[in-house]
């Protein structure tokens, strides 16, 4: 088969390879669709795999093509979306069925070869039925939505909170659509692209409320929206000391902050940031991954649900479409950016 192998920091070429043979509990999974997350970038060109050869990709769906030993062959032929996170099953977060935060795992695409490629192996335990109805584009886009509405409901919002969202990338665009969906209504954005201004007006949100932070003072235009009290809840999307310690400048007193984006470099917070903390009385709290149990109420069906029923649109978000012999494009598009994207999908449209 086809696949892209990243052999060392920089060095990813597009190879012939042995298809892979699921082994007792897995199926082998034909990708029909992979997307490239932000954080497949590093991996590739700064700092490497936890092992070579590596195959990437931890956002893909497809259709199952072979059963491996243990695995029901009803399972052949299915279309079928994949959580990448692969759990001990045994660590105490995972004996509380918390298997986001699961001690001893495996993942998808970084600790084991992934979905840029055209066939790739996969615990039948982590495959979600797809709906007719859902795209192998927008179950491609299952992991990215579930760690949105992870975070989302772990805040817990009220419809008449105000909600600030910093960092208009795919996790806060889709945080945007997923919000609105649950009915918010005072949301306001800060963004830094043109492409991010545009995906949030097409998502439903006013033009006057979103902030470009390339034009605008982010604090004095935050603090005039929310009437001089600050938001409810902030959602800090970027990972950076200024957009953090902002988070906290800009939250009102008795709010809620949820750190939702991956730490750029280390963080640290200087003394009179952290004295807003105490005397704001701010909660802040951290996100990772989403939840993923085979309940029908967790994270991942929340969003199949919602897909099926039209409710949301990630297919917005696709910027550039490459073919897997293309995909090189696409890494170098997001390590160089040379030109906007939001999403760039593998499709074999």
């Amino acid at each position: 088969m086809k696949a892209w192998v990243l052999h060392s920091i920089g060095d990813i070429r597009l190879e012939e390879v042995r298809k892979p043979e699921p082994a007792r509990g897995e199926v082998l999974v034909e990708v029909g669709a992979a997307g490239i997350c932000g954080s497949d970038i590093p991996r590739i060109y700064r700092s490497g795999a936890y092992f070579y050869p590596l195959i990437p990709g931890h956002e893909f769906s497809g259709t199952v093509a072979e059963t491996g030993p243990g695995v029901d062959t009803a399972w052949t032929g299915a279309r079928v979306g994949i959580f990448p996170l692969i759990p001990c099953r045994d660590c105490l977060p995972c004996q509380k069925k918390q298997y986001e935060m699961c001690r001893r795992y495996s993942y998808l695409g970084s600790r084991r070869d992934g979905g840029f490629a055209q066939y790739v192996s996969v615990p039948a335990d982590n495959l979600l039925c797809l709906p007719a109805s859902v795209t192998f584009e927008e179950a491609a886009m299952l992991e990215p939505m579930a760690v949105a509405v992870h975070a989302m409901r772990r805040i817990r919002p009220q419809k008449s909170e105000r909600a600030v969202i910093c960092g208009m990338g795919t996790i806060g665009t889709l945080l945007l659509m997923f919000l609105r969906e649950a009915g918010m209504e005072n949301i306001f954005v800060i963004g830094n692209k043109e492409l991010q201004r545009q995906t949030a007006l097409q998502a439903g949100l006013s033009a006057d409320c979103y902030c470009d932070s390339r034009s605008e003072d982010v604090k004095a235009w935050v603090t005039e929206h929310t009437g001089g009290a600050g938001a409810d809840l902030y959602f800090e999307c970027v990972g950076k000391n200024e957009t953090i310690s902002q988070a906290v400048t800009l939250t009102a007193p008795g709010g809620r902050i949820m750190l939702v984006g991956n730490p750029a470099s280390d963080i640290g917070l200087q003394r009179d940031v952290y004295w807003k903390i105490l005397r704001n009385q701010l909660t802040m709290a951290g996100t990772w991954n989403s939840s993923f149990t085979h309940d029908p109420f967790d994270d991942w069906h929340y969003v199949l649900q919602r897909l099926e029923q039209k409710r949301i649109a990630p297919a917005r978000l696709i910027s550039q479409r490459f073919s897997l012999e293309e995909a090189q494009r696409g890494f170098l598009l997001m390590r160089d950016k040379e030109e906007e994207f939001q999403k760039i999908m593998i499709s074999k449209i």
